[in-house]
């Protein structure tokens, strides 16, 4: 696929997703939407891509949905009438984004530049670390235009932020600047402008150069899922699968092995082939 709305680069194992209407304050259209599921589809495709920054060109990192008439249709649902509410075409744009950052298996990094309201906010919520710019600003606006938070936003943002603080939010619309937004647990830190990039690539670097693909990814699975889950013994069972089955891996010799030897680890395993056979357990008859 050729982008439009993005650019899409992979740097010695960190790939960066880029939003890229920096006319329009990175705006969110369907087109977006598809391109940045693509560019999701293509890391998860390769190996050699071990964490992703997602980072916003210009002063913006998106203003929201763009909702002017010449935005190529919008991010909403189909503006064609349906009566059945589980028509494919009631789906919302910016759900179909989150949930594909949910079901990455590489860690996924926000550095959010700028004004990040409405989509902009919500999109971020299924990334696994967000460092902000001191000039980025935030906005769950939704209760403010008439609608209300989608993009899946009532099931991550209060598992981020706690219930009370995303009801604040959701329900007041305003907008918060970066140390509101660090103090709610919205972001992990706060940067200059021009320290932004540096500190996203420095967090991915550690991920990227110290850890197993193969742990990292079901590490996400893990900690992203089992926390929803009705009972601590559902935790338990896949804890034991996974350790059982890793500690049994050419990743697992290998990292006893350099640390007894006292020098950086090169683990075998690969996510596209190596993941333990349990995996994804979710989708389990009998997995709640």
């Amino acid at each position: 696929m050729d982008y439009t709305t993005i650019r899409y680069s992979v740097d010695d194992g960190i790939a960066t997703i880029t939003l890229n209407r920096p006319e329009k304050m990175n705006a969110f259209t369907g087109t977006m939407m598809l391109e940045m599921i693509d560019a999701l589809d293509r890391i998860d495709a390769d190996d050699d891509v071990r964490a992703v920054i997602v980072t916003g060109e210009g002063r913006a990192f998106c203003a929201g949905a763009d909702l002017t008439p010449d935005s190529g249709g919008g991010p909403f649902s189909s503006d064609e009438a349906v009566t059945d509410l589980s028509d494919e075409r009631v789906r919302d744009s910016g759900g179909r984004l989150t949930l594909r950052m949910f079901q990455c298996t590489k860690p996924i990094i926000g550095a959010i530049n700028g004004a990040a309201v409405g989509i902009g906010a919500t999109m971020q919520l299924p990334m696994d670390m967000r460092l902000a710019s001191s000039a980025a600003r935030f906005g769950f606006v939704f209760a403010r235009r008439g609608i209300v938070p989608e993009a899946a936003s009532s099931w991550f943002l209060p598992r981020l932020v706690g219930q009370q603080q995303a009801l604040e939010w959701c329900m007041t619309g305003r907008v918060f600047d970066a140390q509101e937004a660090l103090a709610g647990g919205l972001v992990r830190s706060v940067h200059a402008p021009e320290d932004l990039i540096p500190a996203a690539t420095a967090l991915a670097r550690e991920i990227a150069d110290n850890t197993a693909p193969v742990s990292v990814a079901l590490t996400r699975a893990m900690l992203w899922r089992l926390p929803s889950a009705p009972h601590p013994m559902y935790a338990h069972r896949i804890d034991s699968r996974a350790i059982y089955t890793r500690s049994r891996s050419g990743d697992a010799a290998e990292g006893i092995a350099s640390f007894l030897e006292k020098r950086a680890a090169t683990y075998p395993d690969r996510v596209a082939s190596d993941m333990p056979g349990f995996y994804p357990w979710w989708d389990e008859p009998d997995y709640e």
